[in-house]
């Protein structure tokens, strides 16, 4: 009798598949030597198999749990983690919120739950971003003493953070005692998901012990959050001091090359695909297509299209980013042939490959592919166009100077246009002069975004292309009133020797301002006698 629970326990473990569980399930029932505590016993684990494995069945994990006269704490534990980890096959309409459900069966039949319930409870309210429901089980946690256990701390503190209540996920993280590194990943992913940077980054520099998931998550963070410089000194950071303990891996890899692509970053794009090759990580089709991105935004199309080209595998994003490559460097009818291409070895394009394909279009003046464009992603690739795919089509026609077809997209859009629709048909009009309707369009604008300094400084743009100075008087004398300015003045950044440096009007934290304005004027000196001299001697 041991030795059958043993063979079929054995059996249970090598098990790869659902049509072996199925008849390893017949056997258990069958079998004439198996005691009733051995057949329960083995029933648990094939549930286990069935709800946990990827090679399981939900389904059938739940029509197990089902025939179970009296299920117990485990398998009712088991169930709740199938649910919450979202095992379900496709059905995940008919069991929303299942293992909240299951949790409130589990108290009718009069089952205490332990500390391994908890975590997956609040994993479900995480997922559905659910704080209402959230709170309740923290509450429940607290009726039954389980509310200091750290395991269920960190799940709550990770609920609160993704729901918003930042407050609450601090007070809870400042009261406890026995704080691992889970619980501070925890509250810097919320503080980074949320948008206080600074908040996230005094926190990670109070941490004693960092593993590859805290230096992943500030640094993508700041990637995320439009500051790729201070991405790249932490990532610098990480390789000084993690050393041998923590090293980069694929996401670490991804982060980085999304911050020099932002920065135009060459010169650690390359280090960064030297070190690739160098560390032996594999390079898939996600670093694959971080590569190209990386080198098509530092102005390397070639060696974007090299990296391509070494593939072995190309998905809808890697495809999509070497035609946005292109496109934004002018190469229309290059981009179109990479579309092609991407046909042929059925990938099926997206709707972020029709906006890199409309990008093409506008920057190389294709207006009749850019209808072909917006009337095969309706009517062939059946992808319904989104409010900033006609903004993209009302771009190019206005770009084209196709102004009242412009209008007329717009009028026959199924949803309202928003800022950025009717910004592209103003970028026509300040093009091609045409005042009154600019005008109108602008002031709309306006009226829709009062503090947004870009629309008044358009429209004064068209008024001084029309020599309507007083016109420009008066909107700067509105903007005066208002007390609206462009508060982010406009920068430029550029990598030397690898360091990149930023420069605006404001002047530059990393360079001696004076010796370069210095520079700059003695230039300009020596071009002015150079004029001087050409002139009298042309005389």
């Amino acid at each position: 009798m041991a030795s059958a629970r043993s063979a079929l326990l054995h059996l249970l473990h090598e098990c790869k598949n659902m049509r072996e569980l199925k008849q390893i399930h017949t056997q258990i029932i069958k079998s004439p030597l198996l005691p009733k505590d051995d057949q329960n016993f083995l029933i648990t684990r094939l549930l286990f198999f069935s709800a946990i494995s990827e090679s399981g069945s939900h389904g059938y994990a739940i029509d197990v749990f089902r025939a179970i006269e009296n299920p117990n704490l485990y398998e009712y534990n088991v169930m709740i983690r199938a649910y919450a980890c979202r095992k379900i096959g496709g059905r995940d309409e008919a069991l929303s919120f299942g293992s909240l459900l299951l949790y409130k069966q589990m108290l009718w039949d009069g089952i205490s739950p332990n500390c391994l319930s908890f975590p997956f409870l609040v994993k479900e309210c995480t997922s559905r971003v659910d704080g209402g429901a959230g709170r309740s089980i923290h509450g429940q946690a607290v009726k039954y003493g389980l509310d200091s256990d750290v395991f269920v701390q960190n799940s709550l503190m990770s609920m609160y953070s993704e729901c918003g209540f930042l407050s609450t996920a601090r007070k809870l993280f400042d009261e406890t005692p026995a704080r691992d590194v889970v619980s501070w990943n925890s509250m810097i992913k919320g503080y980074l998901k949320s948008g206080s940077l600074d908040e996230a980054l005094k926190l990670f520099r109070k941490m004693k012990k960092r593993n590859i998931f805290t230096w992943n998550s500030v640094i993508t963070g700041f990637v995320q959050g439009g500051r790729p410089k201070e991405a790249l000194e932490l990532f610098h950071e990480m390789q000084i001091t993690g050393g041998d303990i923590v090293r980069p891996d694929k996401i670490t890899v991804a982060s980085v090359l999304a911050a020099c692509a932002h920065l135009g970053a060459i010169d650690h794009g390359i280090w960064v695909h030297g070190y690739l090759r160098r560390s032996g990580l594999d390079s898939d089709v996600v670093i694959g297509t971080a590569l190209v991105d990386m080198y098509g935004k530092c102005g390397c199309v070639d060696k974007a299209y090299e990296v391509f080209q070494e593939m072995p595998k190309k998905d809808t994003l890697a495809w999509t980013a070497m035609i946005s490559v292109m496109a934004l460097h002018g190469f229309g009818n290059e981009a179109f042939g990479l579309f092609k291409q991407m046909e042929t070895a059925g990938v099926k394009p997206n709707h972020v490959t029709f906006v890199a394909l409309f990008s093409a279009c506008a920057h190389s003046g294709f207006v009749e592919k850019g209808r072909w464009c917006f009337d095969a992603m309706k009517h062939v690739y059946l992808i319904e166009p989104q409010l900033y795919h006609y903004a993209c089509m009302v771009d190019i026609l206005s770009r084209a100077g196709l102004i009242e077809e412009a209008e007329q997209c717009i009028r026959s859009m199924p949803m309202k246009p928003d800022t950025f629709v009717w910004g592209a048909l103003l970028g026509g009009c300040q093009i091609h002069g045409k005042v009154e309707l600019g005008a109108r369009v602008a002031q709309y604008l306006i009226d829709l975004e009062p503090l947004n300094h870009a629309f008044y400084v358009n429209l004064c743009d068209i008024y001084a292309k029309a020599c309507r100075f007083n016109d420009v008087k008066r909107i700067k004398s509105l903007m005066k009133e208002r007390g609206i300015k462009k508060e982010v003045p406009g920068c430029s950044m550029i990598e030397i020797n690898g360091f990149v440096l930023e420069f605006s009007v404001r002047g530059s934290p990393n360079v001696e301002m004076e010796g370069l304005l210095w520079i700059l004027n003695q230039l300009n000196n020596d071009i002015s006698r150079d004029n001087d001299t050409r002139f009298r001697e042309s005389l």
